[in-house]
């Protein structure tokens, strides 16, 4: 028995000859094959520019090799999925993957490609749909650009800028009379969810079309980007068919990394529709950016980077979430004459919980931006639309943009909703009133119910100065709060069929002169009694 053992494992130890050292293959074929063996190893432990996947993960491969790799550079994996190099450590390199990793097995070979993120850029891209790394999304075939932009570029120095001086109409009167936009600004669009965040950002996309029906308004035209980060699909598809049928595409490029997409290409999106954005900056023209929204931005990088094993700070998110979005919005600037004069403005959203503007991402950006529109839950169910809270909504650059003729009528609107705000906390208490106080909640109703706007209906700002006019002038004073959508319907009417010289002069001159302003008088006390409004006992 020990002999037949003994006998058996002599057999399995001994080596067998190589098979291209067997007597049928010649030496020259033998030296073909050693030559094709060696310039494979030759190729794959080239350890500066290719690397071996160590462990594959959770959208993460850690790869040994790459050794000359850049931060942020792309690499190829086997599969022909990208990734992007975040971490470079001493034994490894921490690499995202940009797309779906479940045929990465661990031993596969990844190999540099040189070439930092970029995207395509350039009007042949208004009116498509692409994601994060710039392929179309919306099957109306390739996108053919004649140029291409890193995606992450250094915002421009303080020599370049120019101070912002030029309107960014959003066509709501709550928002270009109280809180005004101008090129180059960056606001906050801010509130929990269902609030009418994203209805702001698309309705002042609608309201640039006026620029791009009129050509001798050709050079104030502002082209539109919108980012949908973490949104759900269907969410976005509703935006485009909304901005279809108003025919807003036409000047609108949106960028689309939805919730079903890798964290990494959410991470990736903001910085994709900037690199567009910053084209038509640097070549003296306008755009606008909206960012929808970049608390899921942080959500997503806060994933890849607990992934990457990188330290936790407060919230969770990573120690740089703070330059995450600072490096971002800096890119949106006004640029001097020298420059090219062009502009890029950014309206970012984020999202509250319980209207919690404390937490962490929320402060973060509010001391980022020039500004804040708040939108508030109870306002909104109040049906208070757009439900901006006027008195923690702030512009802290825009009036200086905001056109005369605005600023002299909503000077004293702020002052009169302020005073109404103050006086009505104080009026739930107590019920007999003086009749100043009691003209003072009464004008501040009405202002407010002014203000009131239907989404898909922007207006245009010499459209918003005469209504705003006729609010702080008092001729609404005695007319029924429930009446007042009547009396903008058929006071605008008028304006349009009868007095097209009043807006026309506003619109041309951008100042309310003595002149106009007696006209609106005029205007507005033969309108009144015609009108067919309830008023007041």
């Amino acid at each position: 028995m020990l002999r037949r053992v003994a006998s058996l494992s002599t057999k399995v130890l001994t080596p067998q000859p190589a098979a291209w050292f067997s007597s049928k293959i010649n030496i020259n074929q033998a030296a073909g094959i050693l030559r094709e063996k060696v310039a494979k190893i030759t190729q794959t432990n080239d350890l500066n520019e290719f690397g071996t996947v160590i462990s594959i993960g959770d959208g993460i491969a850690r790869v040994y090799g790459l050794g000359k790799v850049k931060a942020g550079e792309m690499v190829e994996f086997r599969t022909g999925v990208k990734g992007m190099a975040l971490n470079l450590e001493s034994d490894n390199v921490g690499v995202v993957v940009l797309g779906n990793d479940r045929e990465i097995q661990e031993g596969d070979v990844v190999k540099r490609t040189g070439t930092i993120v970029d995207v395509p850029v350039g009007e042949e891209l208004l009116g498509r749909v692409i994601d994060s790394l710039g392929n179309p999304i919306d099957g109306k075939g390739p996108v053919k650009t004649k140029a291409r932009a890193r995606i992450e570029l250094k915002a421009p120095g303080i020599i370049p800028r120019k101070s912002v001086h030029e309107p960014m109409q959003t066509g709501l009167k709550a928002v270009d009379s109280l809180v005004p936009i101008g090129r180059g600004q960056r606001e906050l669009i801010i509130g929990d969810r269902q609030t009418g965040k994203t209805a702001i950002a698309i309705d002042t996309i609608i309201n640039q079309k006026r620029n791009f029906e009129d050509e001798t308004k050709a050079k104030n035209r502002l082209y539109c980007i919108y980012v949908a980060i973490g949104q759900k699909r269907s969410t976005v598809a509703n935006i485009v068919r909304s901005l279809t049928q108003h025919d807003a595409m036409k000047y609108t490029i949106i960028v689309a990394s939805t919730a079903s997409e890798a964290a990494p290409l959410q991470f990736l999106a903001p910085y994709a529709g900037c690199a567009i954005g910053e084209h038509f900056r640097d070549n003296g023209k306008h755009a606008l950016i909206i960012y929808d929204d970049l608390s899921k931005q942080a959500v997503a990088y806060r994933q890849m980077s607990l992934l990457l094993r990188r330290p936790p700070g407060r919230e969770a998110y990573p120690g740089d979430v703070f330059y995450l979005h600072s490096r971002l919005l800096e890119r949106a600037a006004k640029m001097h004459a020298k420059y090219g004069g062009g502009s890029l403005t950014a309206l970012p959203v984020i999202e509250t919980q319980a209207g919690d503007v404390s937490a962490y991402i929320p402060t973060n950006v509010i001391s980022i931006t020039d500004g804040q529109i708040f939108l508030e839950t109870e306002l909104f169910y109040k049906g208070i639309r757009p439900a901006i809270n006027v008195g923690l909504s702030v512009s802290r650059v825009g009036s200086a943009a905001q056109i005369k003729a605005m600023k002299q009528v909503a000077g004293s609107l702020k002052l009169e909703l302020a005073q109404y705000r103050e006086v009505a906390a104080f009026a739930q208490f107590g019920s007999d009133l003086d009749a100043a106080t009691q003209r003072q909640l009464n004008r501040g109703a009405q202002l407010t119910e002014l203000l009131k706007q239907k989404q898909y209906v922007p207006m245009a700002a010499e459209e918003q100065v005469c209504v705003v006019y006729a609010g702080v002038r008092g001729f609404l004073d005695n007319v029924l709060t429930s009446e007042i959508a009547k009396f903008e319907k058929g006071f605008l009417e008028t304006l349009r069929t009868r007095n097209p010289d009043i807006l026309a002069a506003i619109r041309n001159e951008g100042v309310l002169s003595k002149e106009t302003d007696e006209k609106l008088k005029a205007v507005l006390t033969e309108f009144m009694p015609s009108a067919g409004l309830q008023m007041k006992s």
